[in-house]
């Protein structure tokens, strides 16, 4: 295995890709695969120059799959530099995806991908000097702050295959003869605007016309991607057999008409979770694809159980996808299970056989596995159909014991397509269904149900993750042997989150097994733990939609993109209150003991002084409570807290100035901290920190416990890891029992979500009673978490600047 992956990164790097890209590669299987056959297709084994290198990498990550048939073509126009320029492999791209396998038209094909333009210098000269002219205000004004990517957009449209590198060049050229050297001011940071004032109704429309930054068609609608039912009698997909014999998966117009007549042309797809678990994150962009695209194009979504394990279904797991898709805000057209079609799949099954595509097997597993990788017959691939109908039929009635057969479909065993090996269609097993009761003994697989309900339901699109691509050719062989309705087949790249694990079995071994607290655990990525933890269904789907859905299965996602909307939407959405976490007792020693002033603090930072909704009430007497961490004995520069000598303004109180620490007995533990208020509030400290005070004297304030939860893993990927339990962040939960909230609190119901001013987001847990609340942090105010997962903050101060407050980041 070293020995051939040291081969394959051989003839990577002969084709120019530097070292650290090379290996990346081999990393990934999928691109691996597409890579090496590109190579050998465009006969470069030998090597080749790096920027035909770079084009034929291209090819491997980004050609459409609908136009497999004219790969070989493009990479001749590569390799003889008729096709030189990503702009050119970009528009060449776009025609064979909306050519796929139909016949190639020359003469258009190379008008449309410019081949045989050659764009001189001069002309490229000419168009930048035209669009600097355009541009010239604007660029004056910017200086070398002007956006060049824009520029360079202009000149491509008037020239779109010049040559990127001499265009670059003269643009840098025209830039300093227009601009001379850069100055000092060039290279300082730009001052941020102050905010214009509102712009009058009448107006506003014209502005954000104007102004609005356009988006992409893509950007504005995902689901553009997808074709419409009536086009699904084009060749998409081409399934290459051993024997040199290609099926080209396409409807006949009979079927399609059929079809369409059923569905009345709208768009039908499906979401079919295997109910043996809590839904995750990753179910969360399977659902914004099946629902949405439904929704976009006014159709209707299934909500398919796939029970075809009657072993692993539960009805708590169907419970919960039925309650949590609601939640999620997708309605489905219909709710139905593919035991539904249990007969339905019964009588397909035997008519396979008497077609003469499938066969009883009374191979073990571990035979099977070994006939699989020496790609070897079954020795009962050719027995009698009539022998075994019978033998289906016996299974059927309970005659044949458990392991003792299974039906297979005879596909093809010699393919290089590990998913046409006669796959298993039944399997006997003694073992009651939870939806369909005890009338079957033999159940389906995935392989065999899966393609055959699609058609059933007269589904239009039948939308996957790319893990399931290779599947594509069992699904379209099976369709096509059976005569029925092909559904139009994707798949998109699955959706990696960084710091945690999404796969099924490895979370039902986290709950079974008590790391962590349930399915609906915060700190877990299941939509259950999420909702728990305080994030709303709205976010995650502003999540999914500006990952949008692509077919880049490498990539890994950071959490902080998450939490980003996250943020985004609780900004604008979680009421202002105050909560100290970590208590430390300040004694205001010029306040009379006795007296309790009720102050208005702000729900919303922008809260109109006019609207009483909009603010609350904390009381403030003479023992108030800071954060433990907002005090030190020393003082410093760059430190905005409490210390000796020094003064800080309590949010929407008043400035108070330390005059006195009380001590421990060693020393140095800060048991409780004299100060003197400012009534008059002259004093303008930078610092401004939040607190909460005795509601009555001599009664402490509301106690609530807090937990602060944080990434459950440490590495970014721990699903690579083989001790990935190890990895478990023994930090990932820290309770907090007493920690001090304003009154106001008290009010809050399962649900809720605040800001907790200067310590983040947080919701009120299913834990809390009427005698204790219990907050969950969803998520911090900034993102804590740099490259390789490490810390960068841990708290936050108010700063004051004039009259505005900005965060201070302490390290």
């Amino acid at each position: 295995m070293v020995k051939e992956d040291s081969n394959v990164l051989d003839l990577f790097l002969k084709i120019g890709l530097d070292e650290k890209t090379a290996k990346n590669t081999l990393a990934n299987n999928k691109v691996t695969t597409n890579l090496t056959a590109v190579i050998h297709e465009a006969a470069v084994t030998d090597g080749c120059d790096r920027a035909v290198g770079n084009l034929l990498y291209t090819v491997a990550t980004k050609f459409p799959a609908n136009a497999l048939n004219h790969r070989p073509t493009l990479l001749q126009y590569i390799v003889s530099t008729k096709i030189k320029t990503p702009a050119q492999l970009e528009a060449a791209f776009a025609y064979l995806s909306a050519t796929a396998s139909e016949n190639l038209k020359v003469h258009d094909f190379e008008e449309a991908c410019g081949v045989g333009v050659e764009v001189s210098k001069d002309e490229i000269e000419r168009a930048v000097s035209e669009v600097f002219e355009e541009k010239k205000a604007n660029i004056l004004e910017q200086r070398y702050r002007t956006n060049v990517g824009e520029l360079f957009g202009h000149v491509r449209k008037k020239l779109p295959w010049a040559d990127p590198k001499v265009v670059k060049e003269v643009v840098d050229l025209e830039l300093y003869k227009l601009l001379g050297e850069r100055t000092a001011a060039d290279n300082e940071k730009p001052v941020k605007k102050k905010k214009e004032k509102p712009v009058k109704t009448e107006d506003k429309a014209k502005v954000e016309e104007t102004s609005a930054p356009k988006q992409s068609e893509e950007e504005l609608n995902p689901y553009l991607i997808f074709p419409s039912p009536e086009e699904n009698y084009k060749v998409h997909t081409e399934v290459y057999f051993s024997d040199q014999s290609v099926l080209r998966a396409c409807n006949s117009k009979e079927l399609l008409e059929k079809h369409l007549k059923v569905t009345g042309g709208k768009v039908q797809t499906r979401f079919p979770p295997e109910p043996n678990g809590f839904l995750h994150i990753g179910h969360a962009k399977a659902m914004f694809v099946d629902f949405g695209l439904a929704k976009d194009r006014g159709g209707g979504c299934y909500l398919r159980f796939d029970d075809t394990n009657p072993e692993a279904e539960k009805k708590e797991y169907i419970d919960h996808i039925k309650e949590i898709v609601g939640w999620m805000g997708w309605e489905p057209f219909k709710i139905t299970y593919t035991s539904d079609y249990f007969q339905d799949l019964y009588e397909l099954a035997v008519e396979l056989i008497r077609r003469g595509h499938a066969y009883v097997d009374h191979q073990t597993p571990d035979e099977v596995k070994e006939y699989r990788e020496k790609k070897m017959n079954s020795p009962w691939r050719d027995r009698p159909i009539e022998e075994s109908l019978r033998l289906f039929d016996e299974m059927k009635r309970g005659m044949i014991d458990e392991g003792k057969a299974t039906l297979r479909m005879k596909q093809d065993m010699q393919n290089d397509n590990f998913n046409m090996y006669d796959l298993i269609a039944y399997r006997v097993k003694f073992t009651p269904h939870p939806h369909a009761g005890d009338k079957w003994c033999i159940y389906p697989s995935y392989d065999y149900a899966h393609c055959i309900v699609d058609s059933l339901e007269n589904i239009t699109h039948s939308l996957c993750t790319l893990e399931f691509e290779t599947r594509r050719a069992s699904y379209y062989w099976l369709l096509d042997a059976l005569s029925l309705y092909q559904p139009f087949v994707w798949e998109y790249s699955r959706l990696n989150v960084s710091n945690t694990l999404m796969s099924k079995r490895k979370l039902n071994r986290l709950v079974t097994e008590k790391w962590v607290d349930g399915w609906d655990d915060p700190r877990l990525m299941t939509l259950a733990g999420l909702r728990r933890r305080g994030v709303t269904s709205t976010a995650i789907n502003a999540f999914v939609r500006g990952i949008g859905i692509t077919r880049s299965d490498s990539s890994m996602i950071q959490l902080s993109r998450l939490e980003y909307h996250i943020r985004e939407e609780l900004n604008k959405t979680a009421a202002r209150t105050l909560v100290v976490l970590n208590p430390l007792k300040v004694v205001i020693t010029n306040l009379e003991a006795g007296l309790v002033m009720d102050l208005d603090a702000k729900k919303w930072p922008e809260a109109p002084a006019d609207d009483a909704s909009s603010f609350y009430k904390v009381p403030f007497s003479r023992v108030v409570y800071i954060e433990r961490s907002d005090f030190r004995l020393k003082d410093s520069k760059d430190y905005y807290g409490l210390a000796p000598g020094k003064s800080v303004l309590l949010r929407y109180a008043y400035p108070i100035k330390c005059t006195d620490v009380i001590l421990a007995d060693d020393k140095e533990t800060v048991l409780e901290i004299r100060a003197e208020y400012d009534p008059s509030k002259t004093i303008k400290p930078k610092g401004v920190l939040h607190w909460v005070a005795e509601p009555s004297p001599g009664v402490d304030p509301l106690k609530v416990e807090v937990r602060l939860f944080d990434r459950l893993f440490r590495s970014e990927n721990p699903a690579e890891l083989d001790d990935w339990l190890g990895d478990l962040n023994p930090e990932s939960k820290v309770a907090i029992q007493n920690a001090y909230a304003v009154p106001a609190v008290s009010k809050a119901a399962l649900g809720d979500r605040f800001q907790f001013e200067r310590l983040g987001y947080f919701a009120v847990d299913k834990d809390s009673t009427s005698e204790k609340l219990v907050f969950n942090r969803t998520v911090t105010l900034r993102d804590n978490y740099v490259k390789g997962g490490k810390f960068t903050t841990i708290g936050f101060l108010y700063f004051r600047n004039n009259t505005n407050f900005r965060f201070v980041q302490i390290i």
